[in-house]
């Protein structure tokens, strides 16, 4: 069983893999992909990569912005949502936390919400409410919140849905980096059935008369088999991530994920962070921990988190 400090470093670097591998296959239907064990970090050759001009081995505006959120959470020692909404405002405009500072991909609620705060928005109101805007902006990002969190559960789920806020206002957003990060918390302590543990947990905090609770009983449904698309809608990302996380080593979670197509990137993102968290570091294939580009950038950001980590 992974030691504690192999499961936060399994959970940063598990996303921002599962992230660089799934970048080429993204926009693509599932039966436009190549064969399942052809799936890896580098295509095979004459696949019609989605953003080609991009290097194999690259994270998204998924990783950049986990890394970014990681990186407030560690200057400010807290949860500040101006400081988060300062560092997506200088990954948007100069590449922060983003290999080589290209930014190729960017969500539609994210950028709106960008724009807000470039105009003067405060962060807590920058990203749109409307039900449409149930992207999953705010959870492929979110991770790191769980990995460096030392308060209660409640206090873990009132700083994941706030975090959601800087650009994903609406609260089925919100909710669903609450349940994520009970589950990836759960995950990290070795929790038997940790997505059970984090439901029954987040139904207790939120209690039964609470929009919240509708929201998770009447959208997210988080007692339902688990089945997804790897769609773009946040709830369907979290369900996705579910059911591919039934898969037994790191290699297949991510795989599994990019085979549903579609937001690929950001399915194998949201899960191959939790399988790193489960299975930790070393779970993850040597080849592609060796292509992962801009590994320079995390270093610092994991050394600082794991001594936090260490401290009683």
């Amino acid at each position: 069983m992974p030691h504690f400090a192999e499961r936060i470093a399994g959970g940063l670097w598990g996303l921002l893999v599962g992230d660089a591998v799934g970048v080429p296959y993204e926009f693509h239907a599932p039966s436009e992909l190549p064969p399942y064990a052809a799936l890896d970090m580098l295509p095979p050759a004459g696949f019609r990569r989605a953003h080609a001009q991009v290097p194999p081995g690259t994270w998204s505006d998924d990783g950049a912005q986990a890394l970014a959120l990681l990186a407030s959470l560690l200057a400010c020692g807290k949860l500040d949502l101006d400081d988060l909404g300062r560092r997506l405002v200088a990954w948007y405009d100069h590449g922060d936390m983003a290999v080589d500072r290209v930014v190729f991909d960017v969500g539609i609620q994210t950028a709106e919400a960008i724009r807000a705060l470039k105009a003067g928005a405060v962060a807590h109101v920058a990203g749109p409410r409307h039900e449409r805007a149930n992207g999953n902006g705010s959870l492929m990002r979110v991770l790191p919140l769980a990995l460096w969190h030392r308060g209660s559960d409640s206090e873990l789920v009132r700083d994941a849905q706030a975090q959601s806020l800087v650009t994903h206002g609406h609260l089925r957003a919100q909710v669903c980096c609450a349940l994520y990060c009970l589950w990836a918390r759960r995950l990290l302590y070795a929790a038997p059935d940790a997505w059970a543990d984090a439901v029954a947990t987040l139904r207790t905090i939120y209690g039964s008369t609470s929009p919240e609770y509708a929201e998770l009983a009447e959208h997210i449904r988080p007692d339902d088999p688990p089945q997804g698309q790897g769609s773009g809608y946040v709830v369907d990302s979290l369900h996705s991530a579910r059911m591919v996380f039934q898969a037994h080593t790191y290699a297949d979670v991510v795989r599994g994920a990019i085979a549903l197509g579609h937001d690929t990137d950001t399915t194998a993102c949201i899960a191959g962070g939790l399988a790193g968290v489960r299975d930790g570091v070393q779970a993850i294939p040597a080849a592609w921990m060796q292509q992962l580009r801009g590994k320079a950038l995390v270093e610092p950001l994991l050394e600082q988190l794991l001594r936090l980590a260490a401290q009683p």
